[in-house]
């Protein structure tokens, strides 16, 4: 009977030991898959390091439990060894209870081991509070050393600007004497500018008989050959053709490039703003995809789903523009013509802010008197609102400074010649006031969003649209600001330009005289160009005929292939909006991805969890019971996960062909993961390098500004020297020609008395003469 009894229960144990490798094998299977997930999503999102954690946690408990299960076996099995040889009843009293102790020991040993590692990390935080505390000791001591010496380089450097400021008024000093020497040096100058003066007015009376007698046969030559004077009258003026300036339409050129990247920018941050506003009606407060949005938002979508035509047509505007400015044109308000077509794109883009104001306010209180709105997000949304409103205000002072600068390019009376400087300064003021209301609605959206955030109901799509829409808002920020900067720093150059024209600051009268000007500039052109070209040599007939038809054979294909160059580029414009069409259900897709696959990793826990339940009290008094289940599970089909979701198997014939599309699928899908890691990885390089150029620029900027700050107050102090030096070069020139005129008159007088003195001796020689006469009569 008891061998009966040991080999039943050896038989149970053995199946039971059997049960624990199968369960083992399996357990070490869903180890190796959980670590291969959780590398995989380490290296794609790199924010799943919690969940790495608990799995890893995981792994280390059931790691333990087999061990746990270990020991019992061998437990066992000495129980068994011990009990074949001695076969006897009263012995297994005593061996039950030797294990019951045995365990009993392994608990205390497993409880002692827990307090001593325990103390041991006390002890080690102890340690490391101490080092914490002697380290900001030495920190502290270190600091009150560095400023000590700080103080006394302060002291030093005091000294020795004390010592620099006696240098100076020494240096002042021997100054003051080297311009009195200076003054003596111009003395003598002056000296020699009155000898000089003398020989310019000898000089200047012969230039003036010279230029008398060339005026004379000037106007005789005038109104012989001369039918009218075109300057006289402006109308004839405007025709006239102006002196070439490469210069300025070069410049001008360079400026409208800069205006029109300008321009593209705010034209790609304007579409992400319409759209991603878009995405965000459909999402919040209520989705789309879950329950139907109110009536006002749905026109409202419908409405920014048409922003593309509006905000497009700006780039093209600003695009022709700058293509009609080359360097053959003159370039002025008059001659501009593709103004106007800009400034009619842009009073479409302002009906379209104008139609959208009135649903986004709604749309905002909406949300404000949603449940879920709080009070600092109902007051972040009144911020916003009447932000829009400022912004489409902005928006139509610009369009309205822009019409008018358009006006002369198509109607002469519109404007006045001297009302130009005042619009473009006011441009440049509605371009700084655009930039401020961005910055303000780029502020209060960030701080709408960080509440938004907050909510336990914001969803994964909401955080990334309104992230979105943030990088959009700080995008026009950024853009605004260059274009006011820019407009700012050229305003001075537009206004002096604006005399360019005809006879410098006549001007054109109309559209159509600027029109007739170039025309008349061309034709001029075109014959200084056929003056210089030279006759070239008569070509046959034959070869005349054949020459044209290769000709028309080449204007053929010429014209066939502007034709496939028109074609490309509409088929490059609808690849672009598809592009952009295809990169939001990117996002969206990204978006349901990651929320797949954390309800599969959910999905792994929970099943994780419950094996590992399943193995905390096995015992042998539910051994049969476990048998039962056993035999009960290999009928049923196992459930298994993935990345792919969860596939329903049976454990004997379909697991080749479903393991090896499993393999399939999820290779398939980290060779794509990989791809993109790698992709994502090179974009973070490219813009870490480009974020490190334009900080290198920044400072670079920095710099150059600050060098520029010194360089004006210097040439400031020179130019108050060269001032000051000028005046009293002025004084000395005034008492140099005082006592010039001094001398002067002292010379008259002197050379009166010597007349008279000569008289008096003229007549001293007459009377002198008549008495001789007398006495020789006598």
């Amino acid at each position: 009977m008891a061998s009966a009894e040991l080999q039943g229960k050896y038989q149970k144990l053995a199946q039971e030991y059997s049960k624990l490798r199968a369960q083992n094998q399996v357990l070490k299977k869903g180890v190796v898959d959980e670590q291969a997930n959780s590398a995989a999503l380490k290296e794609q999102l790199k924010m799943k390091d919690q969940s790495l954690r608990k799995l890893q946690q995981e792994m280390d408990s059931l790691t333990f439990r087999n061990l746990q299960l270990a020991k019992r076996v061998e437990l066992l099995q000495d129980e068994l060894a011990l009990s074949e040889p001695r076969g006897k009843k009263n012995k297994k009293s005593g061996d039950s209870s030797s294990q019951l102790s045995q365990e009993q020991k392994s608990v205390f040993d497993e409880d002692l081991q827990k307090k001593i590692e325990e103390n041991e990390r006390l002890h080690i935080q102890f340690f490391e509070a101490d080092e914490q505390h002697k380290h900001v000791e030495a920190e502290l001591r270190s600091r009150l050393a560095t400023l000590e010496t700080e103080a006394a380089q302060h002291q030093a450097v005091v000294d020795g600007l004390t010592r620099k400021y006696m240098e100076t008024i020494e240096k002042l000093q021997n100054d003051k004497a080297k311009l009195e020497v200076i003054s003596q040096a111009l003395e003598k100058e002056a000296k020699e500018c009155r000898l000089r003066t003398e020989e310019c007015q000898l000089q200047l009376k012969n230039l003036h008989e010279d230029l008398s007698g060339r005026l004379e046969e000037s106007l005789s030559i005038i109104n012989e050959k001369v039918p009218f004077n075109d300057t006289k009258y402006s109308q004839y003026n405007a025709l006239n053709v102006p002196l070439h300036n490469r210069r300025h339409q070069l410049k001008m050129r360079d400026i409208a490039g800069q205006a029109l990247a300008f321009v593209q920018d705010l034209v790609t941050a304007l579409l992400n703003f319409h759209t991603y506003t878009e995405q965000r009606i459909q999402i919040f407060p209520v989705d789309s995809a879950i329950d139907t949005i109110t009536p006002l938002n749905q026109r409202f979508s419908q409405y920014l789903h048409e922003n593309a035509s509006y905000v497009r047509p700006l780039e093209e505007g600003m695009l022709h523009l700058f293509d009609s400015i080359t360097e053959d044109t003159v370039t002025v308000l008059e001659t501009t013509v593709k103004l106007k077509t800009f400034s009619e794109h842009l009073t479409s883009y302002i009906c379209f802010l104008r139609k959208i104001l009135p649903y986004q306010l709604k749309s905002l209180e909406e949300e404000c008197e949603s449940s879920l709105c709080t009070s600092a997000l109902r007051a972040r949304n009144l911020e916003l609102s009447q932000d829009m409103k400022k912004m489409t205000a902005v928006f139509e002072k610009l369009q309205t400074y822009v019409s008018l600068l358009a006006l002369p390019s198509t109607e002469p009376d519109g404007l006045l010649r001297t009302n130009y400087s005042s619009i473009l300064t006011n441009v440049g003021a509605a371009l700084h006031g655009f930039h401020d209301v961005m910055k303000d609605i780029s502020k209060h959206y960030s701080q709408k969003a960080t509440i938004e955030h907050e909510l336990p109901i914001a969803t994964q799509k909401l955080i990334t649209t309104n992230d979105c829409i943030l990088s959009s808002v700080v995008a026009l920020t950024n853009g605004a600001g260059k274009i006011a900067s820019f407009f700012s720093n050229n305003v001075d150059y537009f206004i002096a330009s604006l005399s360019y024209g005809p006879k410098a600051a006549s001007g054109f009268i109309s559209p159509l005289s600027a029109e007739c000007m170039l025309q008349y500039k061309k034709k001029a052109a075109a014959y200084m160009k056929a003056l210089r070209k030279p006759l070239s040599e008569s070509v046959p007939y034959e070869e005349a005929l054949a020459n044209r038809r290769v000709l028309l054979s080449s204007t053929e294909s010429r014209e066939g292939l502007a034709q496939q160059v028109q074609q490309s580029l509409e088929k490059i414009s609808k690849l672009e909006q598809e592009k952009e069409h295809w990169m939001l259900e990117a996002q969206l897709a990204k978006i349901k991805l990651e929320k797949e696959n954390q309800r599969i990793a959910d999905k792994l826990k929970s099943t994780s969890s419950g094996q590992a339940v399943g193995q905390e009290n096995p015992s042998m008094a539910n051994a049969s019971g476990q048998e039962e289940a056993s035999a009960k599970a290999s009928q049923e089909p196992v459930h298994s996960t993935s990345l792919i979701g969860i596939l329903t198997r049976t454990c004997d014939s379909e697991v080749p062909d479903v393991e090896s599309r499993e393999d399939l699928i999820k290779n398939h899908y980290m060779a794509r993961i990989v791809e993109l890691t790698s992709q994502l990885q090179l974009a973070d390089s490219k813009s870490v390098h480009f974020y490190a150029e334009c900080r290198a620029l920044s400072k670079r900027l920095a710099l150059a500004e600050k060098s520029k700050e010194t360089l004006a107050e210097e040439m400031k102090v020179a130019s108050q020297n060269i001032s000051r030096l000028q005046d009293e070069l002025t004084t000395t020139k005034r008492s140099y020609e005082d006592q010039l005129s001094m001398m002067s008159d002292h010379l008259c007088s002197m050379n009166e008395t010597l007349s008279k003195q000569r008289e008096e001796i003229d007549t001293l020689k007459m009377s002198s003469k008549g008495n001789s006469k007398k006495n020789k009569s006598r």
